[in-house]
């Protein structure tokens, strides 16, 4: 069977960005930040984090609010919101040719640690009857499917920080092999309790607060970072054969053009440059490009030691670091580590700059680390770039790669 061509019809995202794609595109032409100084509940000093302004309990009902953690409602709305983009609402007539790939780590992690504070510390021996469904990790894609009508395969990814790169492209796989028509994917996470960034404190992984400039904490590639900065939010594509969508009128903002992914298998905490590479040149040779093809790379950069200076390695192998080569960012700087989320939130960023012609910034780099030598955008976003082809590309703890190729037209070699 011919493999076809996937198109992206839809987007959706809640991010420290924004609250909507026009919003996101707007930070990112502005160099703006969503990273601040929070208090976090029961923890005694202040942390930074990528915040999503807001509270969205009140779209839902009395009735609903019970089964739905702030992750799940960001998902919810988010993927509504694409879903709407798109201009479809509900897939009952696709049957089981539609489907819901998710990706998430944490599940519901405010639910969960209420529980674990009404059990450990007031004694409870018995939790409430919803608070099974408000801590799974797959709810967030179970309550999106119940409202869409989609009966399709539904299914959560749990790949650490390539989750919903690993998401998007198993999507696009189902549509180009013929398996589904269309298919609801990304990621959401609502990381930012005290759980949680106490555990990413005790990996020392976390940067210090600059509490004199908090958007200054997160420094990809920079030679004086200092560690990752979380962040929260969910970021959606609806992904659909590309005749479908041009015989209904849809308007396309891209193609999901080629996925890569593979593992280390070298450490569960620590990355190797022989995966990474290995990923990315699968996901080339997927989308039948070569290297010099690509016009930007999206990529994971944490801000920490080790990691950035082993993804580096990786790109300059794969890309080069000439002035010819793609350019090189790492968004994070500007919205955080989004954790499951991260792989769409930085997919979404990258069709959006693709669509405005902007090359997006690595805020706060500064001076770079001579070891993380690539063509870097720089610290400013830089705008009238034409970009024809792009990479989005994440690394997850246990040693999980993904790469997504995206382009602004078809292929003309399927």
């Amino acid at each position: 069977m011919k493999r076809r061509q996937v198109a992206i019809t839809g987007m959706g995202v809640l991010s420290p960005l924004g609250l909507s794609v026009s919003e996101v595109a707007g930070a990112l032409r502005a160099g703006t930040t969503g990273i601040e100084l929070i208090t976090v509940h029961r923890l005694p000093s202040q942390h930074v984090a990528g915040t999503v302004k807001g509270t969205f309990s009140e779209r839902f009902s009395y009735i609903e609010r019970p089964f739905l953690d702030r992750c799940h409602e960001m998902a919810i709305i988010a993927a509504g919101d694409a879903i709407a983009d798109a201009g479809l609402d509900t897939f009952e007539s696709f049957g089981s040719r539609a489907g819901v790939y998710y990706g998430n780590v944490n599940g519901g992690m405010a639910s969960l640690q209420n529980w674990f504070e009404e059990s450990l510390l007031n004694g409870k021996h018995k939790s409430r009857p919803f608070t099974a469904m408000s801590i799974m990790a797959n709810s967030g894609a179970a309550q999106v499917a119940i409202r869409h009508k989609i009966r399709g395969p539904v299914i959560t990814h749990a790949s650490a920080c390539a989750s919903s790169g690993v998401a998007i492209g198993e999507a696009m796989r189902a549509i180009a092999d013929g398996y589904l028509d269309v298919a609801v994917t990304g990621g959401a996470e609502a990381p930012l309790s005290a759980a949680l960034i106490a555990v990413f404190d005790g990996t020392r992984a976390l940067s210090k607060p600059r509490v004199d400039d908090p958007g200054h904490s997160c420094r990809p590639f920079s030679k004086d970072r200092s560690g990752l900065v979380l962040g929260e939010g969910a970021a959606f594509l609806v992904l659909e054969a590309a005749d479908l969508a041009e015989r209904r009128g849809a308007k396309i903002h891209g193609y999901v053009r080629g996925y890569g992914v593979s593992c280390d298998a070298y450490h569960i905490g620590m990355p190797d440059s022989a995966g990474q590479i290995e990923c990315l040149t699968t996901a080339l040779r997927d989308a039948g490009i070569e290297a010099e093809d690509v016009g930007y790379v999206n990529a994971h950069a944490t801000a920490t030691e080790g990691g950035d200076v082993i993804e580096a390695t990786a790109i300059r192998e794969v890309f080069g670091d000439g002035p010819a080569s793609a350019a090189v960012s790492s968004t994070k700087s500007v919205h955080g580590h989004l954790l499951g989320a991260a792989s769409a939130m930085e997919c979404l960023i990258t069709v959006v700059a693709m669509n405005e012609s902007l090359l997006p910034a690595s805020g706060n780099i500064g001076v770079v680390d001579e070891r993380c030598s690539l063509n870097h955008v720089g610290e400013l976003p830089r705008t009238d770039c034409r970009i024809d082809l792009a990479v989005s590309f994440s690394c997850g703890f246990g040693g999980t790669n993904a790469a997504l190729v995206l382009g602004t037209q078809r292929s003309l070699s399927v």
